[in-house]
């Protein structure tokens, strides 16, 4: 039995997921899906549009049978973390026989020898990647370059495939693979008429996630239907209509300022990426915002050196006083410690029951079921995040200690159909 696995934000699922989820069970022969989704927060550092569980919905109606989460340890990483963390729990479900990722490429053939290459000179390559940083080349033009630099041959070759962001991830995905020994099979699927950060649509029925935010945020969600399916439509025209969104950074502006204003710069120092000297940098930056928002926030702060994606990172960490101790490299390479079920379908539940003798780590339904330091990181995560909804909601803050996994009948996909196991 093949079962494929896919990591995704679905920030909203749009038709480029569609074709992207069509084509991984098409080349696996997959006869069920599971998706590693990350939570309310994404790796670029973002809140994300609607919450998780209205996300799961939007996995569960596309035809994903298990949705899992990323545990915001991962979900909020650069690259090399947040692959090596999403690839663990595939793995560590002892049921998944593939991982099928996108890619500007296309094709394996260039990023598995890159990938074999990399992962037996580690020492190598994060020597030249702090030998380019010192040049003041942002991380991710660094890693490009030292990659290349240590892969030696064709070496530009090499930097123009890595600075593609969807073939950096790939290759991070094939060093996790080979990191973990995992016996998983990967496989691409290429990227179809969207770049990964197009910000307008160039084709009339796909378009980037990006593309898409930024229609629903200029002309509602009439202006994205052309690139969203249905029920994605209607998913995302429910939670807005229930005050759950849509949540952006500026929702969570008074919280992140309250936090930046009250804190010494030792104490920032403390937290996840707020790395040389970027404490001061942020007190110096505050007096001189003509207003508090996040994105003049971003835009005072932003330098050749540090991307706005590794910006908006750091103040998330800030925001949910991430500690540099308890994401460090040596805690991260110890990987997730639970497999966290967001919904499923009937062959999901099937599916499951297999897990619940293959899986290498606990299988959770609720959050209270596990004292675990990921999860208490998810748990008050999810609840700055519905502190940060339109309309601010009991229910939504503490949802996370009675939210059960969302269920989804085979013979009636609807949205009445879905409900709390």
């Amino acid at each position: 039995m093949n079962i494929v696995g896919i990591i995704v934000e679905y920030n909203p699922l749009h038709n480029g997921h569609v074709h992207h989820f069509t084509e991984a069970k098409r080349l696996t022969r997959a006869d069920a899906v599971i998706a590693v989704m990350s939570g309310d927060f994404l790796q670029r550092g973002e809140p994300a549009l609607v919450d998780k569980w209205a996300r799961a919905v939007m996995a569960l109606r596309l035809g994903v049978d298990v949705v899992l989460e990323l545990p915001v340890a991962y979900a909020a990483q650069p690259a090399e973390w947040f692959a090596y963390g999403a690839v663990a729990l595939l793995d560590a479900t002892g049921v998944t026989t593939h991982l099928c990722f996108g890619s500007e490429a296309g094709a394996l053939t260039a990023l598995r020898p890159l990938a074999e290459r990399l992962a037996a000179e580690p020492q190598a390559l994060q020597a030249a990647i702090a030998e380019e940083l010192a040049t003041g080349a942002s991380y991710p033009a660094a890693y490009a370059a030292a990659a290349a630099r240590t892969l030696g041959g064709d070496a530009a070759a090499a930097r123009s495939l890595l600075e593609q962001p969807n073939n950096s991830l790939g290759l991070h995905y094939l060093i996790a693979l080979r990191r973990l020994g995992s016996g998983i099979a990967p496989a691409t699927v290429g990227r179809r008429a969207a770049g990964h950060g197009d910000v307008a649509p160039k084709d009339a029925n796909i378009a980037s996630a990006t593309a898409v935010r930024r229609l629903i945020a200029g002309g509602g969600l009439a202006a994205a239907a052309p690139y969203l399916p249905p029920y994605t439509a209607e998913i995302l025209a429910r939670e807005f209509a229930a005050s759950r969104g849509p949540v952006t950074w500026e929702s969570l502006a008074a919280p992140l300022f309250h936090q930046l204003l009250l804190a010494a710069p030792e104490q920032l120092a403390a937290l996840h990426e707020v790395t040389e000297g970027l404490e001061y940098r942020i007190k110096k930056t505050l007096p001189r915002l003509s207003q508090p928002t996040v994105a003049e926030l971003l835009t005072q702060l932003k330098t050749k050196r540090y991307t706005h994606t590794k910006l908006q990172r750091m103040l998330l960490h800030i925001l949910l006083q991430h500690s540099r101790e308890l994401l460090a490299p040596e805690a991260l390479a110890q990987g997730p410690g639970y497999l966290r079920v967001l919904g499923f379908s009937e062959a999901g539940q099937q599916l499951l029951k297999r897990m619940k003798q293959t899986a290498r780590l606990p299988i959770i339904t609720r959050a209270a079921e596990l004292d675990h330091p990921q999860l208490t990181l998810d748990i008050r995560a999810a609840a700055a995040y519905a502190n940060a909804m339109p309309q601010r909601q009991m229910d939504e803050l503490l949802r996370e200690y009675r939210q059960a996994p969302l269920r989804i009948e085979a013979d009636c996909p609807g949205l009445g159909s879905l409900r709390l196991q």
